[in-house]
């Protein structure tokens, strides 16, 4: 057992904390939405787990904490975890990612299907009782192009080769020896524009950063395909809200799939919700019905791992934001 107490950060009567029992076994847990639930034992702690805690809390209780060694956040995203005090310390972060990327894949391949196969018509059909055969799109054989290529983009990938589609990505480094067997091509950053206009569908997992900030806007958008659709199961401000809308809204563009907005939840009255070309999901493509037990799961293996001594997974690059 781990002399020091976890700091959890978290409402105290979060009913969504699995495995708390067996997580006790292993140390003391402090559980607090403010930083005054911690100020007695902060200054022991070595381990904080940002279940779901504020960037403001996090930095708050970080201050607090000068034996820290390691923060673990329950999210791929780390918008609520980095911070510059953080970032110049050694501090070692840890991130959720890759415990999600299954299930954001197998949306990635939804959208695809939804919009080759028009799913939407036929429903708008079938609820008004309307028979109109219409012609449907094979996937097979059209090029994926995906922006941001890590875990999900890798699984992305896995099931889009499934279905005999060509598969394109951008990596922010390219080398010799970035080939890979899901991959037909790869682009570097600046190649940007060239990849787009190459892609029948561009699925977006950019994490969020000063240089992935609005990454796709107007000019991404004027080079892609008039069939294009845009998947964005990223972070919602990589992609610029108002071109996207404006693409969508000219139909210079097929349709856009989303899971992650500028502003969540998405505001009554906003133009996504009218437009019959764009698929919305409410940032839940991945919340399979044991998400929390898998993301309480994988700390638990970092726990181990950090307990022995051992390198633990995911350590973010703090500087580069991912």
């Amino acid at each position: 057992m781990i002399n020091s107490p976890l700091l959890l950060l978290t409402a105290p009567g979060d009913r969504n904390i699995p495995l708390l029992a067996e997580l006790r076994q292993i140390l003391t847990i402090v559980i607090g939405d403010s930083a005054e639930d911690f100020a007695r034992t902060a200054r022991d702690a070595e381990i904080i787990l940002n279940w779901s805690g504020s960037l403001a809390l996090l930095r708050d209780v970080f201050l607090m904490s000068r034996r820290l060694r390691w923060i673990h956040s329950r999210s791929a995203g780390l918008e609520q975890t980095l911070f510059p005090a953080l970032i110049e310390s050694k501090v070692i972060v840890t991130n959720g990612g890759g415990v999600f990327s299954p299930s954001l894949g197998e949306f990635a391949l939804a959208a695809i299907l939804y919009f080759a196969k028009d799913f939407r018509r036929m429903i708008r059909n079938q609820m008004a009782g309307v028979w109109e055969p219409f012609d449907v799109t094979m996937v097979s054989g059209q090029t994926l192009g995906i922006v941001g290529y890590g875990s999900i983009g890798r699984a992305v990938a896995a099931r889009a080769r499934a279905l005999g589609m060509r598969v394109v990505a951008l990596r922010r480094r390219v080398s010799p020896t970035s080939e890979d067997p899901l991959i037909d091509e790869i682009y570097g950053p600046e190649q940007l524009l060239e990849m787009l206009s190459h892609c029948d569908y561009v699925v977006i997992t950019l994490p969020l950063t000063g240089q992935t900030r609005s990454l796709i806007a107007d000019s991404e958008f004027s080079v892609m395909r008039k069939n294009a659709v845009v998947i964005n199961i990223g972070r919602g401000p990589t992609v610029d809200e108002r071109a996207m809308i404006k693409a969508l809204s000219e139909n210079r563009i097929r349709g856009a799939a989303l899971d992650v907005f500028d502003r969540e939840p998405l505001p009554q009255g906003h133009p996504f919700y009218s437009l019959q070309n764009v698929l919305l999901s409410p940032h839940c493509a991945d919340h399979t019905p044991d998400w929390l037990e898998n993301s309480m799961r994988f700390f638990l293996s970092q726990l181990e791992r950090f307990q022995h001594g051992e390198t633990l997974l995911n350590i973010v690059d703090k500087r580069s934001g991912y």
